[in-house]
């Protein structure tokens, strides 16, 4: 009797119903803790975002009302002189400073991966920069530019070398930027770190059993096998100079003559100096457009000349 009441077909209906109830019961209280952050993300990102795209379209100087405009704000630019000059500066210090950072980080993770004294404490040491304020950087950067009292020029002096006006020259200005861009290095070193260790021991010894040099262990083991790092320390360095502004906007303003106008610095005194807010965010949509570009096209490049252990598995 009990074995035909637990088949009957209302049983099972009480148990479907029962099971129901507890996954709904689960799912809210799952939006319930998910909560707090879906609520910031909706209304510190998705919200601003929302707004700046629809001010993109509109003359909005913060004390009027917004004035449809279209895509004026947008054909404004091809005639914007300084637009030009940030992008030329954005793009100029990008070039230069992303590659650069990507080797000295690279040679210092290789250096840091050997059996040398004291190797975690150095390991530290480089690192530790990364992780300090920008704006403590900028001003402790300042001084050391400074064409009078600098500790750069004055080093340069030992050596017969008369330091430029590092921050008050067209010409050195931005160099100047490039140098400090190194300060941060050791965030990719940590990353370079973990992919170094990541290569097969083996790879090397049968590539010295086969008389390869270490340039040639370097280039055709080390180089492929951490070429994923590689990629991504290429992304986040390209996203972070093209969003350069705390040292511009501490240590020079984006002077002298406008050298180190950086994009985000011109966007930024367009919107809270100018208070061209309608201006500004086409600006910012276009920046993010530009990043957007530049991320694709190197995750397209990326299937020609980064390697990935697994695609090879699959592909045997």
């Amino acid at each position: 009797m009990a074995s035909i009441q637990a088949d009957h077909p209302m049983s099972h209906t009480v148990r479907s119903r029962f099971r129901l109830t507890n996954r709904r019961r689960e799912a809210v209280m799952a939006y319930l803790f998910l909560s707090p952050w879906l609520l910031g993300f909706l209304i510190f990102l998705v919200g601003p975002m929302v707004a700046s795209f629809y001010l993109s379209f509109t003359e909005y100087k913060v004390i009027q009302p917004p004035q449809w405009i279209g895509l004026g704000n947008y054909t404004r630019m091809f005639g914007d002189d300084l637009f030009y000059q940030a992008l030329s500066v954005t793009a100029r210090y990008t070039v230069v400073s992303v590659p650069l950072g990507i080797a000295v980080a690279l040679a210092l993770a290789i250096l840091l991966n050997q059996r040398i004294v004291a190797r975690g404490l150095l390991r530290t040491i480089f690192y530790l920069p990364s992780i300090i304020s920008g704006v403590a950087v900028a001003i402790v950067f300042a001084w050391i530019f400074n064409a009078q009292f600098g500790i750069l020029n004055y080093l340069l002096s030992f050596v017969g070398i008369a330091g430029p006006n590092w921050l008050g020259s067209p010409r050195w200005a931005l160099w100047a930027f490039v140098l400090m861009s190194l300060w941060g290095v050791g965030g990719n070193m940590v990353i370079f770190l973990a992919a170094l260790q990541g290569v097969p021991k083996a790879l090397y010894e049968a590539g010295e059993l086969d008389g390869a040099t270490r340039w040639q262990r370097f280039w055709r083991i080390t180089a492929p096998m951490i070429s994923p790092a590689i990629l991504f320390v290429t992304i986040m360095g390209i996203i972070a100079s093209f969003q350069t502004f705390t040292q511009s906007y501490i240590m020079t303003g984006g002077g002298p003559a406008n050298s180190t106008l950086f994009y985000l610095l011109y966007l930024y005194k367009n919107a809270f100096s100018w208070f061209e807010m309608g201006y500004a965010s086409a600006l910012a949509w276009l920046l993010f457009l530009i990043i957007i570009i530049c991320t694709l096209l190197l995750l397209r490049s990326s299937t020609w000349w980064v390697y990935y252990e697994g695609d090879q598995e699959r592909g045997r």
